[in-house]
């Protein structure tokens, strides 16, 4: 306002026409030189402020995003699943207690040769697990039972496999990392009980499992993802069609046929990042090694969105007030 009351300096007193012309030409540049300059200050100072609270918020909002993802992607529990692998052993129900024992946490029923349950999110513990003919009472004796150590973050498989007269149970680590979208991660568990030995290659001679022995679990072999002819050598022979999806951690269960033969089911165990354990029985594990991606997703996005609308709005404040300033000024200089 100082400098308003500047630019109003009273016209010279000469009476030439000519110098009252010319004052009043400099007072006009002058006008327009202070509503210039304060515009172009406060548009600065606008823009200053509103890209800095707008920055602010976004940071804020990516920072509280990391820290979602950051909790989500420190699980407490860990997980575990059940198969069924003994060719001539019935349907089964699987109960699994705590060590300790006490109340059945999990029942699985009536589980079928080659089916293997989703992943149960369990409390870091040792556990027991049984398996007991469907329908059997709860105090029978089980067919097999089994004690797992279940860790943080760690995913296993626990087997019953062989003959129902020589029934064995085994515990596999599960590494499920998912690759990248156009690969597919696959192991091998050889559960036949009529080849010692199992050798899996495609057709187009990338090899999957060489020497496979009952009971075992290969390491992960990552293959382009697509539809695959598997040829079964080794103690067995055949062949199998897969369809193996992108991001994907699969398992190939080498598994009797009626007939005295061999044959390979692919089971699901990741289908992508970001899905979780479901309880139950079905043919895919429903695991990925992170949790909780789409919830954070969604909530950096959301985060990112609201920043976005307070900026813009930061925006249109500063704007308004900058328009109130020029509009004072040129009604101050006009009078």
């Amino acid at each position: 306002m100082t400098l308003d009351r500047s630019t109003r300096t009273a016209t010279p007193t000469t009476t030439n026409p000519l110098t009252r012309m010319k004052g009043t030409a400099i007072m006009a540049d002058r006008s327009t030189t202070t509503r210039t300059t304060r515009s172009s200050r406060s548009s600065r100072l606008g823009r200053i402020a509103a890209t800095t609270a707008l920055g602010g918020l976004m940071a804020g909002a990516l920072s509280l995003g990391g820290a979602v993802a950051a909790n989500a992607a420190a699980p407490t529990d860990g997980w575990a699943r059940i198969t069924h692998l003994s060719p001539d052993t019935k349907s089964v129900d699987v109960r699994l207690t705590a060590l300790s024992g006490g109340d059945v946490l999990y029942e699985l029923e009536d589980i079928t040769y080659g089916q293997i349950s989703d992943y149960l999110a369990l409390d870091p513990g040792t556990y027991v697990v049984s398996m007991v003919p469907s329908g059997a009472a709860a105090d029978s004796d089980p067919v097999i039972s089994q004690s797992v150590t279940v860790e943080e973050g760690e995913p296993i498989t626990v087997a019953a496999y062989g003959t129902n007269d020589d029934l064995k149970t085994a515990v596999y680590e599960d590494d499920l990392e998912n690759p990248a979208d156009g690969d597919s991660r696959i192991r091998v568990i050889q559960a036949s009980t009529v080849a010692e030995s199992v050798d899996i290659s495609t057709s187009t001679g990338i090899a999957i499992a060489e020497g496979a022995e009952q009971g075992a679990a290969t390491g992960y072999a990552t293959v382009p993802a697509g539809p695959w002819t598997l040829e079964l050598s080794g103690d067995a022979t055949g062949t199998a069609d897969v369809q193996l999806g992108g991001g994907t951690v699969n398992t190939l269960l080498v598994l009797d046929t009626a007939d005295g033969g061999t044959t390979v089911k692919a089971v699901v165990d990741a289908a992508a990042p970001g899905t979780t354990p479901q309880d139950g029985v079905d043919t895919g594990g429903g695991w990925a090694a992170t949790h909780g991606d789409d919830t954070d997703a969604a909530g950096i996005a959301g985060g990112i969105a609201a920043a976005l609308a307070l900026g813009v709005a930061v925006t249109l404040v500063v704007r308004r007030r900058n328009a109130a300033a020029v509009h004072v000024t040129e009604g101050t200089e006009s009078r």
